[in-house]
């Protein structure tokens, strides 16, 4: 028979505690901690995001003078007078009139700027940087600038129409025309900054991608469309939601391009004004009439919320369809030309 001694000293029952409890801390730490971590934010944005959008709708329930000292509950008695309400219904078809109006060529610019920024210019941080310029312009500069450009009488662009043997446009007071001159101010602003996201987006794709579509022969274009377009769909999804809250809730723009009686109107016959205009119309000066201008910011969330949703459904729709139909060509190439290539050379 052979006994078997153990040379390790006993451990002393203390020493055994500490260890079950380091390791349940760590085990504590490990599954805990991120939710720690990420707490301010959530903590910060419940302080001054959930609470004003619940206070807000709360409000909205009510008629709410701001001047009063009562504020009975009226239920939904604001919503159904809103939505019988001709004017925020014009106001709503301008807000999406102007919208689609500068989001879409918006976006398209920004990606064929992106991509021009992408290649091997001479000085591109240079250009990178410039693009940036309108951006960080004060909004009302902006405004003053392209309200002299729109002016009727001596505005640049309608010196431009004359030229070309065209009647000049009544900027301000036409409806259509009006968005169109906002929206070129939006555009001028923010395809810059949409730009630069999609660049930084372009230059995490692998080059090896564009060199096995040279290979195949794919043209600049054809590796543009089938390449780098479907591999920024998530980033085109992001500029196209943030284009889409801030396009949704454009107030400065039109605001100071009406600069002048009643700016808040969006003109003599409302000819941009935009729901956020409306809104602050009714909220606070003329009508301070809170419940009522709570009302139409709850209704313009919910037109955010479906817009957004509906951008994201049709662009991951189109991705897919793009993927299956232009990205086979380059995949194609990576496993057949490339690979023969590659084996080729050893």
């Amino acid at each position: 028979m052979t006994v078997q001694l153990d040379a390790r000293p006993p451990v002393a029952p203390a020493t055994k505690a500490r260890r079950q409890s380091s390791g349940r801390l760590s085990r504590l730490d490990t599954r805990y901690s991120p939710y720690l971590y990420i707490a301010p934010f959530f903590l910060l944005f419940a302080v001054f995001g959930v609470y004003p959008l619940a206070y807000t709708f709360w409000v909205s329930l009510h008629d709410w003078d701001l001047l009063g000292s009562e504020h009975p509950f009226v239920g939904a008695e604001n919503y159904t007078r809103l939505l019988a309400d001709p004017d925020f219904w014009h106001a709503l078809v301008n807000t999406l009139g102007i919208f689609v109006i500068s989001t879409v060529p918006q976006l398209l610019a920004a990606l064929w700027l992106a991509n021009l920024l992408n290649r091997g210019l001479r000085g591109r941080t240079g250009w990178r940087m410039a693009v940036l310029v309108p951006n960080v312009t004060s909004t009302a500069a902006v405004a003053i600038v392209f309200g002299v450009l729109f002016g009727r009488e001596f505005g640049m662009v309608n010196w431009l129409l004359d030229l070309v043997g065209l009647d000049a446009i009544e900027w301000k007071s036409n409806r259509i025309a009006s968005w169109v001159a906002i929206s070129a101010m939006v555009d001028w602003r923010w395809t810059g900054y949409n730009a630069l996201i999609l660049l930084a987006a372009m230059q995490a794709i692998p080059r090896d991608l564009y060199e096995a579509a040279a290979i195949d022969g794919a043209s600049r274009a054809r590796q543009f469309w089938s390449v780098t377009v479907p591999l920024l769909k998530p980033t085109i999804i992001f500029c196209t939601i943030i284009a889409t809250i801030g396009g949704l809730q454009l107030f400065t723009e039109p605001r100071m391009f009406h600069s002048g009686t009643n700016p808040i109107r969006g003109g003599p016959l409302r000819e941009s004004q935009t729901l956020t205009m409306y809104m602050f119309e009714n909220a606070f000066a003329p009508h301070y009439n809170f419940g009522y201008g709570s009302a139409v910011a709850w209704l313009l969330f919910a037109l955010i919320a479906l817009v957004a949703a509906v951008n994201v459904l049709v662009l991951r729709r189109l991705g897919g369809s793009a993927g299956s139909g232009k990205g086979g060509t380059a995949g194609t190439g990576r496993s057949g030309s490339s690979g023969t290539g590659r084996k080729g050379t050893r």
